[in-house]
């Protein structure tokens, strides 16, 4: 090993993990399997992008991305909230079958019409993950950024990754300026921005390991709250505010947005140097819709983001809950600049993953390989997909599960058993509510959704004797303790 890398290293404080490409076997770049790099942003709205629609964002190298690869425009996270779209990514698995249902540790309404049900709070480390499968297949694995899957003892270093820079059972930083209050992450630069720490360690990861074939998950905190960003960034968007009419109109998120803008731009810069850009796969998505807004004591709080013209935002049943940013770099497989309509959602990531890495398909899982698409294909082979949300949420859920079949979107709230019914081709703000009028496709959709409960064994809530309407999103309790398993 290099001295200086090896002092590096050293002054990381994660010389064993790091140093584990270079004790593995090696394969030569043209023949070996693809290096895998997952960019997973937080709270990150499906327009939260100059490409995806927002004239105040500027997310160049994003931008760039997307034009060497397919960008997806019907991509879905698996909840409207993050620990279990995190799950459902790593795992294959919908958060229903997981039984991790809510951020965890997630909210407790004393008083609201349901009583929730006694969910999982944490990843099981009996589920295997695909940072596990891939490390059987010879790559080394690296986590940089959130987990927020369980405590210590579910930390990722026991879920199949090598190297665990930033992943601990926190939903967000303390800080975005050290100190971060994020364990798992040592030696703060004073005046170092979280996403760009996150990012220099992945980057130093995937330098360490270029001699084998790598997984780098980089879940980023941004773009969750605490907001922050960079003095000069924010002055820039404040004056580009002040100088126009934006549907966006917060400073201090464009910053916050454009760090990880600048995370894409310097993982690709790194990739190029090392030589690897031709042979990794990069995609890039979140994990629930943008915080638009939430509900409590004092009424409807405007959030950070608007999704428009999306309908609502992360914690509600609508698309800007769920519908989210995707892109997908493969080169030599992905033409570039393409563009998708096909659903697609988190389920779907293990399965492609493995298959682009392995060529093998997998196992026990809810999710389909996206592959056919990526390579041209018009839509996969299953006829749904699904949501279970049996929790609220101050974005303004109650319980309810959902499905999208073809262009509709039926949405049962389980409080008063209620649907609504969307045409999503023609009302992708979900305005026109046609449950009346299409009696028989509700009844169609009803059935597929019920069936599909019945299948994952989809936890539901319960009456609460407790209940009073007037305090419904008020006085959040603490939640009851983790369940073990």
């Amino acid at each position: 090993m290099n001295l200086n890398l090896l002092r590096h290293f050293r002054v990381l404080g994660v010389i064993l993990f790091f140093g584990v490409g270079l004790n593995g076997p090696t394969q030569a770049a043209a023949t070996r399997a693809p290096n895998i790099v997952f960019f997973l942003i937080d709270d990150w709205g499906w327009t939260d992008g100059a490409g995806f629609g927002s004239a105040l964002y500027e997310t160049p190298h994003i931008d760039r991305l997307a034009a060497q690869g397919m960008k997806f425009t019907q991509a879905y996270a698996a909840c409207t909230v993050c620990s279990p779209t995190r799950a459902a990514l790593l795992t294959g698995k919908y958060p229903a079958r997981l039984h991790i249902t809510d951020w965890i540790a997630g909210h407790n309404r004393p008083y609201a019409k349901l009583k929730i049900p006694d969910w999982t709070r944490q990843l099981p480390l009996e589920e295997k993950t695909i940072a596990e499968e891939l490390k059987s297949h010879g790559y080394a694995t690296g986590i940089f950024g959130k987990w927020h899957l369980g405590g210590p003892k579910f930390y990722p270093e026991y879920q199949g990754f090598d190297v665990n820079v930033g992943g601990c059972d926190r939903g967000q930083p303390g800080a975005y300026f050290p100190p971060y209050g994020v364990v798992n992450i040592k030696d703060e630069r004073p005046g170092e921005f979280l996403t760009d720490r996150l990012t220099r360690d992945a980057c130093a990861f995937m330098e360490a390991n270029r001699d084998r074939p790598f997984f780098v998950y980089l879940p980023h905190y941004a773009v969750h709250t605490p907001l922050a960003g960079k003095a000069a960034v924010i002055e820039k968007y404040k004056q580009k505010i002040a100088a126009g009419k934006f549907i966006h109109t917060n400073a201090v998120y464009a910053a916050l947005v454009e760090s990880i803008d600048d995370s894409v731009g310097e993982v690709m810069r790194k990739l190029a140097e090392l030589k690897l850009d031709e042979n990794t796969i990069i995609v890039l998505t979140a994990d629930n819709g943008g915080l638009s807004g939430s509900v409590g004591a004092q009424g409807w709080r405007p959030g950070p983001t608007r999704n428009d013209p999306l309908r609502l935002g992360k914690g509600s049943a609508y698309e800007g809950g769920v519908r989210v940013p995707l892109v997908v770099k493969w080169p030599g497989v992905v033409k570039s600049g393409a563009v998708h309509a096909a659903p697609v959602t988190s389920v779907d990531y293990f399965p492609t993953l493995l298959e682009m890495a392995t060529a093998a398909p997998a196992a026990g899982v809810d999710g389909e390989s996206i592959v056919p698409l990526l390579k041209g294909v018009e839509k996969l082979k299953r006829a749904a997909i699904f949501w279970h949300y049996p929790h609220y949420h101050p974005g303004g859920a109650t319980p309810y599960s959902a499905v999208r079949a073809g262009d509709w979107k039926l949405i049962h709230y389980f409080e008063d058993d209620r649907v609504e019914l969307y045409d999503l081709k023609n009302d992708l703000g979900e305005k026109n509510d046609l449950t009346a009028a299409e009696p028989q496709r509700v009844a169609v959709l009803r059935a597929q959704l019920d069936a599909w409960r019945k299948n994952v064994g989809a936890q539901m809530p319960t009456s609460n004797p407790a209940y009073d309407e007037a305090r419904k999103w008020a006085g959040d309790a603490p939640a009851p303790a983790a369940k073990k398993k």
